[in-house]
């Protein structure tokens, strides 16, 4: 029984964090060219991964299945794309 109550718990507690997500499509369609960094973070929260090329800044909030994508050039955002957010 207690396997049947930690499964429910766990299943429960992974469908609260996905309701919780900041990576949606309303959140995306905030994101403006020109925003800066701390903007798109406040509407996003922490990335979870950026890399700096050649200068540009290019941060992904969320994971493999759902994620945003943000590059920044001068701590302004460039270009933004997204996948999985239906």
């Amino acid at each position: 029984m207690n396997k049947k109550i930690s499964s429910a718990f766990m299943l429960g507690l992974l469908a609260l964090l996905a309701a919780c997500s900041k990576i949606t499509q309303d959140n995306y369609d905030k994101l403006q060219t020109g925003m800066s960094y701390e903007q798109v973070e406040g509407i996003l929260g922490q990335p979870k991964s950026c890399s700096d090329v050649l200068g540009v800044k290019n941060c992904t909030w969320g994971d493999a299945q759902r994620h945003i994508d943000v590059s920044f050039l001068g701590n302004k955002a460039l270009a933004f794309s997204a996948d999985g957010l239906h």
